[in-house]
Parts: C-alpha cells; sequence; structure tokens
C-alpha cells in the first residue's frame, strides 16, 4: 500500500493478486487504487486520466454529504440507529452497564455521557451485539452459498465495511451495527462471495445476485448515505 499524487489527486496504491484495476472513494473521502501486481506506474496514471472526471465528481459528492454531519449529542431525547431502527437516548443515573437497550430506548449512565465516554459505551454495544448478530447471518448465508467461513472479528477499520481473507476469515466493522438489516446482509452476502471469487468480477457479482437479485441498490444505499453513519 502506497500514497501517491498525480496530478493534484492524492490516492492510495493498493496491488494484489487480482486481475483487473479499479479506483474506489472511500467512507473517509480517500481515493483508492486497486491494480494487479505488475501493473505499471504509468499504466496508473493512464488510468486516473482517463477517470479524472470521475473522480472529481464523486470527491465533490462526497464533501457535498460530509458537510451535512452534524456533530453526535449525547441528550437525553437524541435518536441513535441500531440495525436500520432509530432508538433515542436517555440519560440514567444507575444501571448494571454503561450503555443498555431497553424498552425501545438507549439507556447510557449518568457517568458515561460526556465525550469521548458516550463514544466509547456505544461502540462496545455495537462490538458485543454486531459479533452475535453477524455471525447469525453469516451461518443463515454459508449454508446457502455452500461456503464456510473462518474466523468472525468485529473491527473498526478507515477503509472498509468489512473483509473477507484469503482463509475466509471475515472482519466486520462494528458500525455495520448502523445499518439497516437489507444491507447488512449485503455486506455479509458480498463478503461470503469473495470465498467464491476473490476478486470483484462479473463471476463475483453473479454469486451475490444469486442471493441477493436487488444488490445494486443495497449497494447504492451504502455508497450515497454510509459516509453519514458516525457516532
Amino acid at each position: 500500500m502506497m500514497n501517491l499524487v498525480y496530478k493534484k489527486i492524492k490516492y492510495t496504491l493498493i496491488r494484489s493478486k487480482r486481475k483487473t484495476a479499479c479506483i474506489q472513494i472511500d467512507a473517509d473521502g480517500q481515493v483508492l487504487l486497486r491494480v494487479p501486481t505488475g501493473t505499471r506506474i504509468s499504466q496508473i496514471e493512464s488510468l486516473i486520466e482517463q477517470r479524472k472526471q470521475w473522480i472529481f465528481k464523486h470527491l465533490s459528492a462526497w464533501r457535498a454529504q460530509h458537510a451535512k454531519k452534524n456533530e453526535r449529542r449525547y441528550l437525553s431525547g437524541e435518536p441513535f440507529p441500531y440495525l436500520g431502527k432509530s432508538y433515542r437516548l436517555k440519560i440514567v443515573k444507575q444501571q448494571s452497564a454503561p450503555l443498555l437497550l431497553k424498552a425501545g430506548t438507549f439507556c447510557l449512565r449518568s457517568d458515561y455521557r460526556a465525550i469521548p465516554s458516550a463514544s466509547d459505551a456505544f461502540k462496545t454495544f455495537y462490538r458485543e451485539k454486531g459479533l452475535k448478530q453477524i455471525q447469525e447471518r453469516v451461518k443463515y448465508y454459508q449454508d446457502i452459498m455452500s461456503v464456510k467461513a473462518g474466523r468472525i472479528r468485529m473491527v473498526e477499520t478507515k477503509t472498509r465495511w468489512a473483509s473477507c481473507s484469503a482463509e475466509g476469515n471475515l472482519n466486520f466493522h462494528w458500525k455495520c451495527l448502523m445499518l439497516p438489516k437489507r444491507v447488512l446482509d449485503y455486506i455479509v452476502v458480498h463478503e461470503l462471495a469473495h470465498m467464491i471469487q476473490m476478486n470483484h468480477s462479473k463471476k463475483f457479482w453473479r454469486e451475490v445476485e444469486k442471493i441477493i437479485s436487488d444488490y445494486k441498490d443495497r449497494r447504492e444505499w451504502l455508497r450515497l448515505n454510509g459516509t453519514e453513519i458516525e457516532l
């Protein structure tokens, strides 16, 4: 992985055993260029030159979305997402854990209401609840897709919602638990499909489509709304 610049376009170059090159704008507004291992810099710069208008357009869209974000407030009445539903926050004086979801309300213990303690309490909640939820979805879909996942972990990354290693180990960002269930399922199927096709070729997307016929709609929702999923 290398951080490079071409004509004022800053990008991260990622070489791998993939067969084709692709350009992405990640959730943090970074330009990612994924290329086959032997691709020359001259070829990479030629690709950027061809796609520079696309890059500028999508960077502009990302900045516009990012500008809409409001600083999260940990006050009673503020809404917080969990599996596609919104739950109001209530500050309470006493309870066994810093954060609990009870009777349709997020209850945050008052000694955790300050940032970053409140944010950490939510991250811990999403990690702990997320592992069980995702394990269940992985088990459901891997049986349908005739694959077998390895280790499943909840992590925090800058560039991905999830990843699948060559050994079939799966990593999911804890923010996946803030997404609608249908989008979470798309992410799960996407990663399991990598156990069949370790790339983003047409064959790969056919594997995804076999399971989720409207995957393009779910993927588009994630592209348009994913940058706003924050604590």
